[in-house]
């Protein structure tokens, strides 16, 4: 069972220092990072939020495109296109689920089986944005497949799937099942989020078509926590 949905946190933006994003692959086409917990994607509204994974790497490569995104509390690997060609082949996989994308969570408690399936249907909550929800009524399909890895006394480590993308779908399943993932400032309750520095969920790994040939190509980063 889902436990109660905490009141809303304030949300103060402290980026990491600033530093190199850890670069994991690039080619002509292609570029992996790493990014780190806390960071934005792209720019927020307002000067304060201008520093982000985009202003970053184009200190790096101005000739850097976005393809996705992934929350400012989640770490691991995103992938930006080199040239408008690459950009359109790989939003593509994106959109039509062709990628597939490998996280790792620390959830609360014990998770009952060693995997399984999570199908619940999502959408904005919007009087709470960011919040999502779970609703039968007006939610897109959405669907995450879990894996057990480990646990220890008050936690369970777990393999997160996604075979849909809707924003919050992994923190939002997790809390549906009644195992919000630690850290998490939206859907935990105070002694959940409170019991980590940061969101436990990291995009270990990333796998896509390259748009030049189609050859598969599978980056990972080593999880944090």
């Amino acid at each position: 069972m889902p436990l109660p949905l905490p009141l809303r946190r304030d949300f103060t933006y402290e980026p990491p220092p600033a530093a190199p994003l850890n670069i994991l692959y690039q080619d002509d086409d292609l570029i992996f990072i790493d990014k780190p917990a806390g960071l934005l994607s792209v720019p927020g509204k307002g000067p304060d939020k201008a520093d982000c994974v985009v202003s970053r790497l184009h200190a790096l490569y101005d000739d850097a495109l976005l393809v996705h995104r992934l929350d400012v509390a989640t770490s691991g690997v995103m992938i930006f296109a080199r040239n408008p060609q690459a950009q359109r082949h790989l939003g593509l996989q994106f959109e039509k689920r062709y990628t597939q994308k490998i996280y790792t969570a620390h959830i609360a408690g014990h998770i009952h089986g060693e995997s399984g399936y999570v199908n619940l249907p999502l959408c904005a909550d919007w009087p709470y944005r960011p919040r999502q929800m779970v609703s039968f009524e007006h939610g897109k399909p959405s669907t995450t497949h879990w894996i057990k890895n480990d646990q220890n006394q008050s936690s369970t480590c777990v393999s997160l799937l996604p075979i849909t993308g809707r924003s919050h779908q992994l923190r939002v399943h997790m809390w549906a099942m009644g195992h919000p993932i630690l850290g998490d400032r939206i859907y935990a309750p105070d002694n959940i989020f409170n019991a980590t520095d940061r969101l436990c969920l990291h995009a270990q790994s990333l796998t896509v078509r390259r748009p030049n040939g189609g050859e598969p190509i599978s980056i990972t980063s080593p999880c944090p926590f």
